[in-house]
């Protein structure tokens, strides 16, 4: 998870800790809506397969920060 925080980190022009909030709040959500087998995968997949997913993010993390002008 810490990858993907610093890919949006750098991606939005966000501080860390502001960038790990918005992980925290998009990853939250993930898990209320998805059916409790796949949320109950999503901090697995985040810790082990961060690397990819951080990858993987990295178009919708650019659009994100074309939100905010960067």
């Amino acid at each position: 998870m810490d990858e993907l925080i610093k890919k949006v980190s750098e991606r939005t022009g966000l501080g860390e800790d502001k960038a790990k909030a918005a992980v925290d709040t998009v990853v939250g959500f993930l898990k209320e809506k998805l059916p409790a087998p796949i949320a109950g995968q999503i901090d697995n997949a985040l810790n082990k397969g961060g690397g990819m997913i951080a990858d993987k993010a990295d178009d919708i993390i650019g659009g994100i920060g074309g939100m905010f002008g960067k």
